[in-house]
């Protein structure tokens, strides 16, 4: 299932995730001929990055979110690409040296059929390298969402909802990776609990990409009050007593080759 974000707003709210990307891109020490594949490339800013790093080369960034693709227009260049596509249905061949995938892979619920369609869309010798939570990510708010989804005002929106993210431990992500025909596979875990900088910066990530796909299942009459409940609570837990508030983030770090 997918879900459509606010380009605009993910660009204001996703400074964690582009401090992830950054460190990310530093070690694929880009020789500036590659082709590469960016699965869920948001508003654009990393897979610009990427771009400006392989001028020789060429970078495809993907996204199913329409608000996301269209707010990656100002990094057009001629070496890069933006694409509305669905990260599920991967339809390239034996075409990229690397595919890298920054915070988006929880979203994706298959991954048996992920690793197939990466290995086939990379060239021999070519890598893949995954950053994504994993279990024990964002425990304060899954406990809150959990809570607001079993309240008696907001119940009946659930009883047949379908958990939107995949956070596996590194120990099963190493054994569903070893299952496929990749090589040299490493998978580590990563400790990125973060402080917002005050309650303004926790509401806005909340909000996105958060809250998105609990919001879409609430009636429009109970939506304030859902996002309410949930802004409410999630300040309550994670606020200290400086006026920043706390959240835990947990990664699986991935590189494998072909």
């Amino acid at each position: 299932m997918n879900f459509e974000f606010d380009g605009k707003e993910y660009e204001q709210a996703s400074a964690h995730q582009k401090e992830w990307g950054t460190r990310l891109i530093k070690e694929l020490h880009l020789q500036g001929n590659e082709r590469v594949l960016d699965l869920g490339c948001g508003d654009g800013a990393l897979t610009a990055t990427l771009a400006e790093l392989v001028p020789r080369g060429e970078v495809v960034g993907i996204d199913a979110s329409k608000s996301m693709i269209e707010t990656t227009r100002k990094h057009q260049a001629t070496n890069l690409k933006f694409l509305l596509m669905d990260i599920d249905i991967l339809g390239f061949n034996d075409e990229f040296d690397v595919v890298v995938s920054n915070a988006t892979l929880h979203w994706v619920k298959d991954h048996n059929r992920l690793l197939e369609n990466v290995y086939r869309s990379l060239h021999k010798s070519g890598i893949l390298r995954f950053n994504f939570a994993g279990e024990g990510n964002c425990s304060h708010f899954i406990r809150v969402i959990e809570e607001a989804m079993s309240h008696p005002a907001f119940e009946r929106y659930f009883s047949d909802f379908q958990w939107p993210w995949y956070m596996p431990s590194v120990k099963e992500y190493r054994e569903l990776i070893q299952q496929h025909r990749f090589c040299e596979i490493k998978v580590w875990r990563e400790n990125a609990d973060r402080l917002f900088p005050d309650r303004e910066a926790m509401i806005k990530w909340i909000e996105q990409p958060s809250l998105v796909p609990f919001l879409a299942n609430v009636g429009g009459n109970d939506r304030p009050s859902f996002q309410r409940f949930v802004i409410g609570r999630m300040i309550e837990e994670t606020i200290r007593e400086d006026g920043q508030c706390f959240e835990t983030f947990r990664r699986v770090n991935v590189f494998a080759k072909k």
